[in-house]
């Protein structure tokens, strides 16, 4: 059963303790504006059979999106909220093995993991909002095929959380 408190915030009876790998095309996350130039955030997407988590890093005008979760371990990156990236900005780092990833395709270049990548959460920006693309969405879909997307995706996601 879902309801609406008072904030405004979605809430579900969904277990939440289920861990997803995946999101459906079409979710908006938020506005990228909510990322500065250079920096990372962190997201929680409710959805019916549990919960994603994953992150973006803004670069320019665009976002690059990443499952939270280190091949090495199997745990967050980030210890503390929205810290995924190295004090200079230039890599991601698991805070817990300080394994350390390159930006622009998740490659581990330092740390227990060498060889191994981060799982790709595929995200894009239109119109401004950071928006899911799913597995299987291009960035190239027609408007048409995105407004679709999107009332899918608004059926199977329940919330944002964060």
């Amino acid at each position: 059963m879902q309801g609406e408190p008072s904030d405004g915030n979605v809430v579900s009876d969904t277990p939440s303790s289920v861990r997803l790998f995946a999101t459906p095309a079409g979710i908006a996350l938020g506005s990228i504006e909510a990322i500065a130039p250079g920096q990372s955030r962190g997201y929680v997407v409710q959805m019916r059979a549990g919960r994603f988590h994953g992150f973006a890093v803004r670069r320019g005008d665009g976002v690059v999106g990443y499952v939270d979760r280190c091949p090495h371990a199997g745990l967050p990156l980030a210890r503390t909220l929205d810290d995924y990236l190295s004090p200079n900005g230039d890599l991601i780092v698991c805070g817990w093995h300080s394994a350390l990833f390159r930006i622009d395709d998740g490659r581990c270049v330092g740390g227990p993991c060498m060889g191994q990548a981060l799982a790709v959460w595929p995200i894009t920006v239109v119109d401004g909002v950071i928006t899911t693309l799913g597995a299987t969405a291009a960035v190239s879909d027609p408007p048409e095929h995105r407004a679709r997307t999107v009332k899918r995706a608004a059926r199977q996601a329940t919330g944002i959380i964060r």
